[in-house]
């Protein structure tokens, strides 16, 4: 497994990135320890892919992964939401217990139930 992107999440990638003048950046998704579940999801553009980065490939669009953030992310699908809301990416990962109402923040399959917020989808 790995993680995926939807064509709506590749096609909004595909346009930040046309914006910057670097055709070397990629999108790199990571995990990080914060929110109000133990574990926050981020996103930035970076234009140096590590060693022990795994690289995803859908749409055109590379997705850069560290390997920590893989073995949390691992059979995830990453979709681009537009609502009343706003817009944002949306993370589907199967290995979160509980995922706070905001969307941001997730606790582990193996940690149990987070803060208690309902997920918003």
């Amino acid at each position: 497994m790995s993680v995926t992107l939807t064509e709506a999440a590749a096609g909004k990638i595909q346009g930040l990135l046309t914006q910057d003048d670097n055709k070397d950046l990629n999108l790199r998704v990571f995990v990080s320890g914060g929110g109000c579940s133990g574990f926050e999801y981020g996103f930035t553009f970076d234009d140096a892919i590590k060693e022990n980065d795994t690289v995803v490939e859908n749409y055109g669009v590379k997705l850069l992964v560290d390997q920590m953030s893989l073995d949390m992310l691992d059979g995830s699908e990453i979709d681009y939401k537009t609502s009343l809301q706003g817009e944002s990416f949306v993370i589907k990962n199967p290995n979160a217990a509980s995922t706070c109402g905001c969307g941001k923040s997730f606790t582990p399959a193996e940690q149990g139930s987070g803060c208690g917020h309902v997920a918003a989808y």
